[in-house]
């Protein structure tokens, strides 16, 4: 192997380059949650996790390489492929456990999950090295890498649908970047994430005698250490609490994803029925105040005698056989919503005879005034594919048996929005998505811009088991609280089931896997975000601009001889 060269680049068929896309791979993975939840403090590897990529795509110099753009893919496609699978290792256990899958072929699952996804990382590392080619300019390519990264996770989210830990995820505990998030969502976190790692790999790649000495490596690696000590901090923040002036009860019911059956034996279904009317009635009593398994405190609140009846009861997805067209549900719901005295939302299977293609079957929330009348049904837009749908379903014969009692559900086509009337008389709006549509942040926001003054998540993370997927999973739902400032109440089937405030803090949640009920206080808002109103049009304009320097660099000869 030969020694690297005078100006600090090494050889492109060595293993070094190699290596530190690797080791950019494992470090940002660090800032997300592993097999619980997350440290505040771990986000800071997310400042600087993918400066050993940028090393290694910039890091060439003057060095021969017949195919340059080739090398850039292949170094950001090793990054991003070993990234998915150390993130997203879950979906081994999900294919694994419930899915019936041989352990072979659940690791082939996530292999090619991991092949696919990982081509956004390989964009990236090609893009950054063709602006370096085509420019011959170190600095411009690191200018330029943070607004392809948002554009790249952009595009996850349009085209493949998996915007799954996006960068910015990484923060949602930093009450100082994250305020980013009504203006920008969460794009504008990882743009700045990004920026930071860019200029971090400048003090390692810019010229020590660069014309100016603002140029120079000093000033890079000093305005990146700077960014990152300023926004790295921002754990510290103390975001706002604002007071909640309402309170719902959230059930947490832990049934068996696997085992939970159509209640018919005698007295099955009427045992259920008085264990969650049991359950809502639960109005005062202990709940852990922030996340679970950090070290959060028990709160034992003052209890009245007489407590109140709460504004909200909501039932989670749950694996539960709730048929909107059952008899017995028909039956339990209004007479449960009456003793309830409150509104009460519950996850089922709504129905729809359409003329021309027969019973179509949704993933609803079904909605209940007070007095046991329904107020309407929200259909699930965002099917989970391989979940709740098959695409080329005869292609992928096999993934039958992870979709349950119902293999082809229809996608619905309305956000509604449902005015509740609580016990005080006050009618309020709220705006309900379930399981996995909370990933999606521009979809989420069109609850607040339709009127939605709380949001409503309903989720079953029971198939993800004890990996990092629940806990990823409330860390981006989380965002969604944060970009649209709306209190959000998640009830889950085993967890994790929380009231968020609008800055993105757990203020109430209850243990995982078992059966309880949390008393959520919550509040309204109906202000607009800038994000609320405009969605995702700062990583649009980040796509325009990386689509123009790409066609503009593309159109240039490569430049082999360049300067840094």
């Amino acid at each position: 192997m030969q020694p690297s060269s005078p100006t600090g680049s090494v050889n492109l068929h060595g293993w070094q380059p190699w290596a530190a896309a690797a080791l950019s791979a494992g470090l940002l993975e660090l800032p997300f949650p592993i097999a619980g939840p997350m440290l505040p403090w771990r986000s800071v590897f997310a400042w600087f996790g993918l400066v050993p990529l940028l090393w290694a795509l910039l890091s060439g110099g003057d060095s021969p390489d017949p195919h340059p753009l080739r090398r850039g893919f292949l170094l950001g496609y090793l990054c991003g492929v070993l990234w998915y699978i150390g993130n997203c290792y879950w979906i081994y256990d999900t294919m694994l456990i419930h899915g019936g899958l041989p352990p072979a072929v659940s690791a082939l699952i996530l292999l090619l999950f991991s092949l696919v996804l990982g081509l956004y990382f390989g964009l990236f590392g090609w893009g950054v090295l063709l602006v370096r080619r085509a420019t011959g300019s170190v600095r411009l390519a690191l200018a330029f890498a943070p607004f392809l990264w948002a554009a790249l996770e952009l595009a996850a989210a349009r085209i493949t649908s998996v915007p799954w830990d996006q960068l910015g995820y990484s923060q949602v505990d930093n009450g100082l970047i994250n305020q980013l998030a009504p203006w920008t969502g969460v794009y504008g976190i990882s743009f700045v994430l990004v920026a930071a790692n860019a200029l971090l790999a400048g003090g390692l790649l810019v010229q020590r005698k660069a014309p100016s000495r603002f140029t120079g490596r000093l000033a890079w690696a000093a305005c990146g250490a700077i960014l990152l000590v300023s926004g790295a901090t921002g754990v510290l923040d103390a975001a706002p609490q604002p007071p909640p002036t309402a309170e719902a009860v959230l059930i947490q019911p832990d049934l068996d994803v696997e085992h939970t059956g159509y209640w018919q034996s005698p007295g099955e279904w009427g045992q259920h029925m008085a264990q969650f009317t049991q359950l809502g009635a639960e109005t005062c009593k202990s709940f852990i105040g922030g996340i679970p398994q950090t070290g959060a405190g028990t709160v034992n609140p003052h209890c009245p005698p007489q407590p109140a009846h709460p504004d909200l009861v909501v039932w989670p997805e749950s694996p539960a056989p709730y048929f909107e067209s059952d008899p017995r549900f028909q039956r339990s719901i209004p007479q449960i919503a009456r003793a309830e005295d409150a509104p009460l939302i519950v996850n089922g299977i709504g129905a729809e005879f359409v003329p021309s293609e027969g019973w179509q079957d949704y993933v609803s929330a079904m909605v209940f005034n007070a007095d046991g009348q329904e107020v309407g049904r929200y259909d699930k837009i965002h099917l989970v594919p391989f979940g709740e749908y098959i695409p080329f379903a005869r292609l992928f014969f096999f993934a039958h048996k992870l979709t349950g009692k119902v293999s082809a559900f229809t996608p619905g086509s309305e956000r509604r929005i449902f005015h509740l009337t609580g016990p005080d008389g006050q009618t309020h709006r709220y705006g309900i998505f379930i399981c996995y549509e909370a990933v999606f942040a521009d979809e989420v926001r069109h609850f607040a811009l339709n009127g939605a003054e709380v949001f409503v998540n309903l989720s079953d993370d029971g198939w993800y088991g004890d990996t990092s997927a629940p806990w990823q999973h409330l860390n981006m739902t989380r965002m969604r609280a944060i970009e649209n400032r709306r209190w959000l109440l998640r009830d889950t089937n085993n967890g994790v089931t929380a009231a968020i405030d609008p800055y993105g803090r757990v203020r109430q949640s209850i243990p995982r896997h078992i059966i309880d009920a949390l008393p959520a206080a919550y509040g309204f808002r109906d202000n607009i975000t800038f994000y609320t109103a405009h969605g995702d049009l700062f990583a649009w304009l980040c796509v325009l601009l990386s689509l123009g320097i790409v066609v503009w660099a593309g159109g240039r000869p490569l430049r082999q001889q360049a300067g840094r």
